[in-house]
């Protein structure tokens, strides 16, 4: 659960920072939004949350 709300977070500034720095309309930001909301509940929804679950465990396994 603490991954999905980071998660969120993280992709919220980055829609953020889209929107004032390179351009990106409110219009576009909201298809992302419900682009994102109809893929959660589609059958493929399992599957990116296992891949995103994969590549934060690979990512935190990470040794600098």
């Amino acid at each position: 659960m603490a991954l999905s709300i980071s998660a969120v977070v993280l992709f919220a500034i980055m829609v953020f920072i889209l929107i004032r720095k390179s351009g990106l309309k409110a219009g576009h930001a909201i298809v992302c939004v419900l682009l994102g909301f109809y893929l959660a509940s589609s059958s493929i929804a399992p599957t990116i949350s296992e891949l995103t679950t994969n590549v934060a465990g690979m990512i935190g396994g990470i040794k600098f």
